[in-house]
């Protein structure tokens, strides 16, 4: 596998649009850390980190609005690919959809969103957007 974060983020998307609960995704540092922001900032309800005998396995349960089923992760994009990394510096930060959604970045001080990279004034690779 050349891209495990693009891996990640084509199971979760395929999930959603299948409508699918849980998901399963074989486990890493980063991938941990991208689950920990999805959870906090509310687009998945809630993940469990297995161990089995190889690297382990992230279960991550989806959230649905309650009347309309309508998934809480409408769209995930990844941006910076291994062929073409995309950086950002402070003044250039993106922002996703005027603020409403998020942009997950690499940065010297871990994983973190647009937002957080913006207060601790530190740029870093653009991972994915997810709104």
């Amino acid at each position: 596998m050349t891209d495990p974060i693009a891996d990640f983020i084509t199971r979760v998307r395929n999930a959603v649009r299948a409508n699918h609960r849980v998901v399963q995704i074989p486990a890493s540092n980063m991938k941990r850390e991208m689950t920990k922001i999805l959870k906090e900032k509310g687009y998945i309800l809630d993940y469990k980190f297995e161990q089995d005998e190889k690297q382990g396995v992230i279960k991550i349960a989806l959230k649905y609005h309650p009347v309309t089923k309508a998934p809480a992760i409408r769209n995930l994009t990844r941006i910076s690919k291994p062929g073409l990394r995309k950086y950002a510096g402070v003044e250039s930060m993106p922002r996703v959809l005027n603020g409403l959604g998020i942009a997950i970045l690499s940065t010297s001080k871990g994983l973190m969103t647009d937002k957080e990279a913006r207060k601790e004034n530190v740029g870093g690779e653009v991972l994915c957007y997810v709104y």
